[in-house]
């Protein structure tokens, strides 16, 4: 950030008053995923503080991490009155900061951000209960007092046409979007906005009413996307969530949720993994996406730039063409700080890459890394997918470097502060932290992130025309992209033979019941990404398994927890 150095102990980043009792949480947290958005419980089971309520709490943490949803289930816990009455943060945070403006800016509801010094974050942790004002911070009865002072950030430069935006020039969609925007670009410690040549809109997902209130306000106020805008997975399978028999209080809201924004310009991709559409985006290219895995792959393999943007500023972005020049957008934002080397051991398959994105993630929570030790691998770019999106479960950075393998290793991957290992204990520990559990499954999950059409020809091809075993259901979640090819080659109608269901527009992160199946308790899936997720989604026991697992899985009903060959 480039807030000027202050002496003061604390910034407030978003203002407003709060007073209630201090949760702690030492390790980042992701609300999407993390927490329940109608009742501020953490659910996220791999979390220190699983079970813990954050409503009405002075909640601090380091910062977030994961799903650049979580500026929506804030959005949802606020207009619900469940949300915490304040976030205080030790280092940079994008996404529940940005829930928090849109909150303030369209909706009135005011919940504080404050970003402490090191010293003062520590000190508060320590306390039981706190009052927040725009004056300061007293905790424990006055016996603690932190001095807050508002932000001091250069002057945001602004061309002619970014004035008239938020002059009210363009309407007052675009100028709700363009305050928004600014109030995001100031916080992040950006001087001036910059032009992108395409968006792809996260907050189409329907984690709640807030997610359709934000987009009906902003279709009321005559918001029009002017750039190329692709979507997101929805909630439902567009076309078809009435005759798979979604109860329509969730399947109405959700499908008008996603027809919202496509009356509002953007493209009905309804997919998690926009780098597989046609013409994604070339490397250099600066454009505002959201969605964590995407923006992780996109910086990482593709060489594009962007930032992780929050659910809203994503469209935001859409609406104006504009982004705030900060963080992945410049060469200093993409560097490596630190080193992770991973002892690979010799022969991994497929099922490694999810497990070194994960474990990767953790041992670099909150700075872009350049992982070593694994540039004569050799991974396609399904691996480097599936690294992507578990590591964007882990980490809060919006990047990753390879030594030997992504396009930016050499020129930014730099001289990283400082390096961890990863020895082959810690995948072992780590796969057992994912894979434990139940022998027997219920339901084998494939495409977390959506499934490309590598990955279901292989499916297919392992499953070699052999029926799936009636104790169990195997859905595969796609683009509609994908589904066509799947559909054209052949590879679909082996799937169904098969019974195994391809189904469209939805993914693992938001599918719900009863298209997930309402007899499942055990889950065995080959994604990092929803073996994290998943146990909070879906109340379920979520293995981590390798592909042939799952389709051993399949074919048998049952799948030992054990360590994948390679590993073993």
């Amino acid at each position: 950030m480039n807030f000027a150095s202050r002496q003061d102990h604390g910034i407030i980043v978003a203002s407003g008053d709060a007073a209630g009792p201090i949760v702690v949480l030492g390790e980042p947290l992701s609300f999407w995923g993390g927490v329940d958005p109608s009742s501020g419980t953490v659910i996220d089971v791999h979390h220190p503080l699983h079970g813990a309520s954050l409503a009405g709490a002075i909640v601090l943490m380091p910062t977030s991490r994961g799903s650049c949803s979580g500026s929506g289930v804030l959005l949802e816990l606020a207009l619900s009155g469940r949300n915490p009455a304040a976030l205080v943060f030790s280092g940079p945070e994008d996404t529940l900061t940005l829930g928090a403006i849109v909150a303030s800016e369209m909706f009135g509801r005011r919940i504080p951000v404050i970003r402490l010094s090191e010293g003062a974050f520590a000190a508060l942790s320590s306390a039981k209960e706190a009052t927040i004002t725009p004056d300061g911070i007293v905790a424990d009865g006055g016996r603690m007092r932190i001095a807050l002072a508002a932000a001091a950030h250069e002057e945001l430069a602004l061309t002619a046409a970014d004035r008239r935006m938020l002059a009210g020039g363009d309407g007052v969609a675009a100028q709700q979007a363009m305050r928004i925007l600014v109030a995001m670009a100031s916080q992040q410690g950006a001087t001036e906005l910059l032009d992108v040549t395409r968006a792809h809109v996260d907050g189409c997902i329907y984690a709640g009413p807030a997610n359709l209130v934000f987009a009906e306000k902003m279709e009321e106020l005559g918001a029009r996307v002017r750039i190329p805008t692709t979507m997101n997975a929805i909630s439902v399978d567009h076309a078809n969530w009435r005759r798979q028999a979604v109860a329509p209080a969730f399947g109405e809201p959700a499908a008008r949720l996603a027809e919202t924004y496509v009356r509002m310009g953007c493209q009905a991709s309804f997919t998690c993994a926009p780098y597989t559409l046609p013409d994604p985006p070339g490397f250099g290219e600066p454009i505002g996406w959201s969605e964590s895995n995407a923006v992780i792959f996109a910086n990482s393999v593709l060489g594009a730039r962007t930032a992780k943007h929050p659910d809203f500023l994503d469209f935001c972005i859409a609406v104006t063409g504009r982004a705030p020049l900060a963080g992945p957008f410049l060469d200093e934002g993409r560097r490596a700080r630190r080193a992770v080397r991973v002892e690979v051991p010799e022969g991994i398959d497929s099922s490694a890459w999810p497990l070194i994105g994960y474990l990767t993630g953790l041992a670099s929570p909150d700075r872009i890394p350049l992982i070593k030790g694994l540039t004569n691998t050799r991974p396609t770019q399904d691996d480097l997918k599936a690294l992507c999106a578990a590591f964007g479960t882990t980490s809060a950075a919006a990047m990753l470097h390879i030594e030997g393998i992504t396009p930016e290793a050499d020129s930014l991957g730099g001289s990283p502060e400082d390096e961890v290992v990863v020895t082959r204990e810690d995948l072992v520990a780590g796969w057992r932290k994912l894979g434990d559990g139940p022998a027997g499954v219920d339901l084998v999950a494939i495409g977390s992130p959506h499934a490309s059409l590598g990955e279901c020809r292989a499916f297919a091809e392992r499953l070699d025309g052999r029926p799936v075993t009636a104790s169990l259901s195997v859905i595969i979640t796609a683009g509609r992209d994908v589904i066509a090819a799947a559909q054209a080659d052949g590879t679909l109608a082996k799937l169904r033979r098969s019974g195994v269901a391809l189904i469209p527009d939805l993914c693992w992160c938001s599918i719900t019941r009863p298209v997930f199946p309402e007899q499942a308790e055990v889950v065995l899936t080959n994604s990092g990404k929803y073996a994290h997720y998943g146990p909070g989604l879906s109340g379920c026991v979520v293995r981590l398994g390798t592909l042939d697992d799952c389709v051993e899985a399949a074919l048998t009903g049952a799948a030992p927890a054990r360590l994948p060959a390679w590993l073993a």
